[in-house]
C-alpha cells in the first residue's frame, strides 16, 4: 500500500477526517469520517508522522493541484501558494466502493492483523477501539456487501486466518445482537469480545490453520486456555468491563440451554461460541476444505445434545441459511453466489454465474429465489464453483 506523508498542520482537532489516518507502517489509526479529538494517541501520531493511503487522496490531490494552478496563473507569490497547500480544506473522500470494497476490507484486515498480534503495545487499546469502530461503521453502511466480502474472503484465504476470523465474527456478532434486541451495552461488549476473544492465541491460531496434522496435546492445552489468557491481556491493557472480559473468558466454556437461564456474560459467551464455530466452518484449513453455507448453519443450529440451539437459531435468523458470499445451485441448475439476504432465511438474492450446462454466463444474472423456478436447490462448498469471482464487480 502506497503511503503519502501528511503535513501535521493539515490535521486539526475537531476536523471530520476526509480520509483515514495511518502510521508509517500503514496501520489504521483514525477512520475516515471520524472527528478528531485532542487525545494522547493523536499527539503521538503527529509526532511520529501521519500518513494517508494514496488511493484515498486522489480527489484531494486533484483539487489541491487545481487550486495551486489557479494561484500560479493569477501571479500569486510562492509564499501564498505554500500557505494554501498547508491550509487547503480537502473535499469529501472517495467512497469505499469507488476504490473497491474488497481492497478497502483487505486494508482493514492487514490493520487488524497488526493490532491483534501486538496486544502488548502501549497504544494497543486506542488502536483496538479505532479498529472496532471502523468495522461497525462499514458494516452498518453496507451490511450485505460486508458479509459477502468477508465470507468470500474467509472461504478462499488461509494465511492470516486469525484476523480474518476476528473481523467476520465481529460483523456477525453485531447482526446477532440486533436480531436478539440486545441493548447498546450488551452489543458493544459482544462485538468487542468477538474482535478480541483470540487475542492471546492469534499467532498460534494462524500456525494451526497452516498445519496439516491434528493439534498436538500441548497445542490442545493452549487452545483450551486461550480465553482466560486473552481476558488477562485485556485486563493488563486497562479493560474493566466485566461483561466484555467474561464473554472472552467463557467463549469456549458456555454450554447449551436457554439463554434466559444463563447469566448475562454466559449469554454473550454462548452466542459468541456459536458464531466462532460457524465462521470456522466457512473457512478452509490445510487439513480440510471450507464447508457450504448450509452445512455451517446446520452445525450451529443443533447444540451438543443435538437439540435446537437458541443462540445458533439467532445467528441463522441474522444471516440466513445461505449467507451473502456463499455458493448455491438453483432449481434451474444455474450456479451462483448469494449477494443479499432475503426476507426469510431461505430466499436470498443470488447472482447466477454458471448456466445449466456449467459454462460461465456472459454476465452475472440476478435471480430472485422466492420464485419456484429460481429457488435454492442446494448449498455448495466454495471449491465447487470452478471459476474466479470478482466480488467488486458483483457488487
Amino acid at each position: 500500500m502506497e503511503l503519502i506523508p501528511l503535513p501535521p498542520n493539515l490535521v486539526r482537532v475537531g476536523q471530520a477526517l476526509p480520509f483515514a489516518l495511518r502510521d508509517a507502517e500503514g496501520n489504521l489509526m483514525f477512520a475516515a469520517g471520524q472527528v478528531l479529538e485532542n487525545t494522547p494517541l493523536l499527539q503521538a501520531l503527529l509526532e511520529r508522522g501521519a500518513y494517508v493511503a494514496a488511493y484515498e487522496t486522489k480527489e484531494y490531490r486533484r483539487a489541491l493541484a487545481h487550486k495551486m494552478d489557479t494561484l500560479m496563473h493569477q501571479g500569486a507569490v510562492l509564499g501564498d501558494i505554500v500557505k494554501v497547500q498547508a491550509e487547503f480544506s480537502a473535499p469529501k473522500p472517495v467512497k469505499a466502493l469507488e476504490v473497491g470494497l474488497v481492497e478497502a476490507w483487505s486494508d482493514l484486515q492487514l490493520n487488524a492483523n497488526a493490532v491483534l498480534r501486538n496486544a502488548g503495545r502501549e497504544d494497543f487499546l486506542a488502536r483496538f477501539e479505532a479498529l472496532h469502530e471502523q468495522v461497525l461503521t462499514r458494516l452498518n453502511a453496507q451490511p450485505d456487501a460486508t458479509l459477502m466480502v468477508l465470507i468470500h474472503d474467509a472461504a478462499h484465504a488461509i494465511p492470516s486466518y486469525s484476523s480474518r476470523h476476528a473481523l467476520l465474527c465481529t460483523a456477525l456478532a453485531a447482526l446477532c445482537a440486533a436480531k436478539l434486541g440486545w441493548d447498546a451495552a450488551w452489543s458493544a461488549a459482544l462485538t468487542r469480545a468477538a474482535l478480541s476473544m483470540n487475542l492471546a492465541h492469534s499467532v498460534e491460531q494462524d500456525r494451526l490453520t497452516e498445519q496439516a496434522d491434528a493439534p498436538s496435546p500441548v497445542q490442545r492445552a493452549r487452545i483450551a486456555g486461550h480465553g482466560e489468557r486473552s481476558a488477562e491481556l485485556l485486563q493488563a491493557q486497562g479493560v474493566s468491563d466485566p461483561l466484555w472480559l467474561d464473554a472472552v473468558r467463557l467463549h469456549h466454556a458456555a454450554g447449551p440451554g436457554p439463554l434466559a437461564a444463563k447469566t448475562p456474560a454466559e449469554q454473550l459467551a454462548r452466542l459468541l461460541r456459536r458464531i466462532d464455530i460457524f465462521c470456522a466452518r466457512l473457512s478452509p484449513r490445510r487439513s480440510r476444505q471450507a464447508l457450504s453455507g448450509a452445512a455451517a448453519a446446520r452445525g450451529v443450529y443443533l447444540d451438543e445434545m443435538q437439540q435446537p440451539d437458541e443462540a445458533g437459531a439467532a445467528l441463522i435468523k441474522a444471516v440466513g441459511l445461505y449467507p451473502p458470499g456463499t455458493v448455491v445451485r438453483l432449481a434451474n441448475d444455474e450456479v451462483g453466489i448469494v449477494v443479499k439476504r432475503g426476507h426469510t432465511a431461505s430466499d436470498p438474492l443470488v447472482k447466477s454465474l454458471l448456466g445449466k450446462s456449467g459454462t460461465p454466463l456472459s454476465s452475472p444474472v440476478t435471480r430472485d429465489t422466492r420464485l419456484k423456478a429460481q429457488a435454492v436447490a442446494a448449498s455448495l462448498a466454495p471449491h465447487e464453483l470452478k471459476m474466479h469471482v470478482s466480488v467488486d464487480k458483483l457488487l
